[in-house]
C-alpha cells in the first residue's frame, strides 16, 4: 500500500511539464520568504553565546513588580 502511493507521486512528479515551473517557484518564494526577509526584518538582538544570561535575566526582570 505504502509503495503503491509513493510510485502514485513520482510518477506524477515525473511527467508533469508545467508542475515542475510551478514548484521552482514556489521554493524560490520560500527561500526569499524565509532567508532574505529573516535578514531584513527580525535582527538578532541576542549576543552570540549570552543567550541564555539574556533571557534568564529578562524573565527575572519582568516577573518582579
Amino acid at each position: 500500500m505504502v509503495r503503491r502511493i509513493i510510485r502514485f507521486y513520482v510518477t506524477g512528479f515525473r511527467e508533469m511539464t508545467l508542475g515542475r515551473t510551478l514548484w521552482a517557484l514556489i521554493l524560490v518564494k520560500l527561500f526569499i520568504m524565509f532567508a532574505v526577509l529573516r535578514l531584513f526584518f527580525f535582527p538578532t538582538f541576542l549576543e552570540k553565546g549570552r543567550e541564555g544570561e539574556q533571557v534568564s535575566g529578562e524573565l527575572i526582570e519582568r516577573a518582579l513588580p
